[in-house]
């Protein structure tokens, strides 16, 4: 493990963060699993995915 991790360990456990930053975070991580969730199943929508570029040049 890197030891700015381990720093910045040791500070979140020294301040906390606030309540409404840990529900948002929450969200944030909550919204990005239901995507991937819906991606894997085969459930999200063709308009919603990227199209890959040729990789051919000219």
């Amino acid at each position: 493990m890197n030891l700015i991790w381990l720093v910045r360990m040791s500070n979140w456990v020294r301040h906390p963060p606030s309540k409404r930053r840990l529900r948002i975070v929450l969200a944030v991580a909550l919204i990005v699993i239901a995507i991937v969730g819906l991606e894997w199943a085969g459930l999200w929508p063709d308009w919603a995915q990227l199209e890959r570029p040729s990789r051919r040049l000219p």
